[in-house]
Formats: C-alpha cells, structure tokens, sequence
C-alpha cells in the first residue's frame, strides 16, 4: 500500500468521497495477507500459503497472487480477474490506525493520495455533518477484519507450537521452466496425520479444520497460476 494512511475526521475530509478501485495499489504485489476466515473463499482460485516475520517471528496467512515478485495476475486494465476479492484489497483506500500506547483501541483511517479519493465523483463520506451509510459499512468491514486478523495471529501461534507449519520450496512448471518459490510455510501433512485423536479433537473444536484443508487444497492452484502466466504472454 503505496499511501501513508491518516486519521479519518469529518471536520478534514468532510466533503470527500470514494470511487470503485482499479487495484492499481496491489498491482504488483504477488501475495496479499487473509485471514483465517478467508481461507474456504479464497482457497477456490489462489494457493494460500504462510509466511513468517523475521522481527516478530509471527506468521500469516496469505493469497499468492502471481509466482514471482512483482507480479499480480489478478489484476487486469483495471480490473480483478478472480471472484474473490481478499479484505485488505477491499479495504483500501481505508485502513485503521493503531496506537500502541492504547490497547485494544483503533481508529478509521484513509489514504488521502489514493486515486480513489476525490470531492467530486463516488460515495461521499460524510453528509451533513454525520458518516454516510456507506462510511458505516465500510468501518464495520473494517473492525471485522481487524478482529479476524488479530484471531488469525494466535491461531497460527498455536498451530506453529504444535509443529503443524514447516518451511517448504514449492516447485511449479512454468512452460518447461521449473521456477522454485522460497520463503514459505506449509501446513506439514504428515504430523497432522500423526496427532493424537485429542489434539485433532482441538483442532475440530477450535474451527480449524476447514481452513487447514482448505489450504492443502489450495495449494493446487499454483498451476492454475502458472497457466494464467503462459496465457498472459
């Protein structure tokens, strides 16, 4: 997200509004984060994968878009090409703003650069001094992303704990071109089939099942990539 997002306020951007998005912020970006909640959706046309922060060592869910960096295939004149439409991409050009030094409290906030803001053409923000029904929707869209994004972090803490996440090379065949694609965790098979029918129990319990196989299957769809890649050439 190429804008630096600022605290939304009705006595600054009062008189502004929002246009449909031509996706040009996620362009080129190959892999956008979703959350857990995401997965069974998402899975249908991306291979959802996990990535891990160096700093935090937290991991997170994520949609590959393209096989290379820099390369969105979802994206075309303007357009998105797949049925699903991850949250973050359906947020901007709005995005909360979090301060740390007040928990468990954050605020609307919006890129003001964004293309998608004008004060002429779209949805207005604001009228007559009161959020318009469309603001409304689009903060509570907000906030329920946030909470599943916050519910994802843990879920995924608790998945890397029971040794489920393992670092793998995915290897798809670009027309005759073997390309490797580092950097990524799995959800390791094979000690998902070892668990104790307690621990699978857990897992049952706690929802965890759909999205865990909905990311082994998805996985799948990194040809489906490679054969859109080959046809855009």
């Amino acid at each position: 997200m190429p804008n630096q997002i600022t605290l939304l306020e009705q006595t600054k951007h009062g008189d502004l509004k929002l246009t449909p998005s031509d996706f040009s912020h996620v362009a080129e970006q190959h892999i956008v984060p979703v959350t857990l909640h995401e997965i069974n959706r998402a899975a249908t046309e991306y291979p959802i994968v996990f990535v891990k922060n160096s700093d935090t060592n937290e991991f997170q869910s994520v949609a590959m878009l393209g096989l290379k960096p820099g390369q969105n295939l979802s994206v075309k004149d303007g357009k998105w090409q797949g049925l699903y439409i991850p949250a973050v991409v359906r947020d901007y050009p709005l995005g909360l703003v979090v301060n740390p030094d007040v928990k468990d409290k954050v605020w609307i906030g919006i890129r003001e650069d964004a293309k998608e803001v004008t004060k002429t053409d779209g949805q207005a923000l604001f009228e007559d001094g009161k959020e318009t029904p469309f603001l409304e929707a689009r903060k509570q869209a907000l906030i329920s992303h946030y909470e599943q994004d916050q519910a994802t972090r843990g879920i995924l803490g608790f998945l890397d704990e029971k040794g489920l996440l393992i670092n793998q090379t995915l290897t798809v065949d670009v027309a005759g071109e073997k390309r490797n694609i580092n950097g990524l965790y799995l959800i390791d098979e094979a000690k998902l089939n070892a668990l104790s029918d307690e621990e699978f129990i857990e897992l049952k319990k706690r929802g965890l099942l759909g999205p865990i196989y909905g990311h082994l299957g998805s996985l799948n769809q990194v040809n489906r990539l490679a054969r859109v890649e080959v046809l855009g050439r």
